[in-house]
C-alpha cells in the first residue's frame, strides 16, 4: 500500500514534534549545538592525557559548555579528508602543519576568520587574507636514542652509515606533515630537488619504510628498535618525558651548520562548517594569552604570540635546544603549489 504525502501542515506539524531533538527538519541534533569538531595534525595532544590540547579543550569545555570532538591524523591525510567532506563539511576547525594549511587554503577549504590575539601573531606565520592563523608554533628536528648513540649523527651523509641499516625511519611525504618536511630539508641542505632526490634514493637501503605518522616513530627510537627517526621539537620533547632515551638534533647542511625551520600548528576555520561560532570561540581561546602560556608549559611548544614571553622550566630547555640552529624559511607557496610534483619524485627515486 502507497503511503500518502503529508500535506505542508502536517509537514510542518511532524517538523515542530522533532524540533526538541533536530534543529530544524533535515538539520543537525541540538545537541551538537554544543559541539566544536577538530581535524587536526597530530603531535599536540598527549599519550597519557597530559598534551596541550587535552589541558585547553578540557579549559575550553568547562568555560562555554562546547563539547569538542577531535579526529586526529597526518597533516595530509586531514586535508584529503576535508576535501572529501566539502559538500557537506563535518569539521569546524582545521589543524595542519605548512604547506598543507596553504594547501587547504587553495582548495578553499577555509573562511576568513581572524581570531581575537591574532593581531599579536607575526605576520610571517598566518596567513595575508585571514583564512588561518598559527596557534602553536614549532621547528622540524630528527630524534635519535641516547642511549645506544653516544650522540647523535651530524650530517645528512651520516645517515647513510650501514649501522644505521633497518634502524632509521621517516614518516611519508605527502602524507605526514614531518615527512614532507624531510623533502623540505633535504632540498634546502643539499642543494635543491634533484640533489636532495639523489640522496634520499642512497638513504632507501636504511629505512624501514614509509610510515603515515610521524608520532608512531618515537616509541620505536626510545625503545632502541629504532636508532634515528624524524619529528618536530615541540612533539618529541612532550614526549621525552615519558621517553628518557629520545634526543633532538637536526642535521647539518653543506654550510657545516645544523638547520632547521619553523614547522606550526596553524588552524582555520572550516568553509561551511556546521557550527561556526563554536570554532570561532575555540579559536579565539586557542590564541587566549592563558592558552599560549601554556605551550611551553603544558606542550613544549613555543607560544604564537609574540607578546606571549615563557620562562618557565620548559621554555628555558626548549631554547638550549635552538641554540645555535639556522633557520631558514621556505617557500611555502611554492611548496604547496608544486608538493605533488615533489612528492612524485620521492617516490620515483625511493621506490615507494
Amino acid at each position: 500500500m502507497r503511503t500518502r504525502p503529508l500535506t505542508p501542515l502536517a509537514a510542518l506539524a511532524s517538523c515542530a514534534v522533532l524540533a526538541a531533538t533536530l534543529s530544524a527538519c533535515g538539520g543537525s541534533a541540538a545537541a551538537d549545538d554544543k559541539t566544536v569538531t577538530v581535524y587536526s595534525a597530530d603531535g599536540l595532544k598527549g599519550e597519557n592525557g597530559d598534551g596541550w590540547y587535552d589541558k585547553v579543550f578540557r579549559d575550553f569545555e568547562k568555560k562555554t559548555g562546547i563539547k569538542v570532538r577531535y579526529v586526529e591524523g597526518g597533516s595530509g591525510e586531514m586535508v584529503q579528508r576535508a576535501v572529501r567532506e566539502k559538500s557537506h563539511a563535518q569539521a569546524d576547525v582545521l589543524v595542519t602543519l605548512p604547506p598543507f594549511i596553504q594547501q587547504a587554503d587553495s582548495k578553499g577549504l577555509l573562511q576568513k576568520y581572524a581570531p581575537e590575539g591574532a593581531d599579536a601573531v607575526p605576520a610571517e606565520t598566518k596567513s595575508a587574507d585571514g583564512t588561518w592563523t598559527t596557534v602553536v608554533n614549532n621547528y622540524f628536528g630528527f630524534i635519535y636514542n641516547k642511549k645506544e648513540l653516544k650522540s647523535p649523527p651530524k650530517t645528512w651523509d651520516d645517515l647513510l652509515d650501514g649501522k644505521f641499516e633497518n634502524r632509521l625511519q621517516y614518516s611519508t611525504p605527502g602524507v605526514a606533515g614531518d615527512g614532507t618536511a624531510v623533502l623540505v630539508k633535504a632540498m634546502h641542505d643539499l642543494g635543491g630537488k634533484d640533489e636532495a632526490m639523489a640522496y634520499l634514493k642512497k638513504l632507501q637501503a636504511n629505512n624501514v619504510g614509509p610510515s603515515a605518522s610521524t608520532g608512531k616513530l618515537a616509541p620505536k627510537v626510545d625503545k632502541g628498535e629504532l636508532l634515528v627517526g624524524n619529528g618536530d621539537v615541540q612533539m618529541n620533547y612532550a614526549q621525552s618525558t615519558s621517553m628518557p632515551n629520545l634526543g633532538i638534533w637536526f642535521p647539518a647542511g653543506d654550510s657545516g651548520r645544523p638547520t632547521t625551520f619553523a614547522l606550526p600548528y596553524a588552524a582555520g576555520l572550516v568553509t561551511k562548517a556546521p557550527h561556526s561560532a563554536n570554532g570561532r570561540k575555540l579559536l579565539d581561546y586557542l590564541l587566549s594569552p592563558t592558552a599560549q602560556r601554556e605551550v611551553s608549559s603544558v606542550g613544549g611548544g613555543f607560544a604564537a604570540r609574540a607578546d606571549v614571553k615563557a620562562s618557565d622550566a620548559r621554555a628555558t630547555d626548549l631554547a638550549k635546544i635552538m641554540n645555535g640552529v639556522e633557520v631558514f624559511t621556505p617557500d611555502w607557496d611554492d611548496l604547496s603549489e608544486h608538493l605533488d610534483t615533489y612528492v612524485d619524485a620521492w617516490k620515483t627515486a625511493t621506490g615507494n
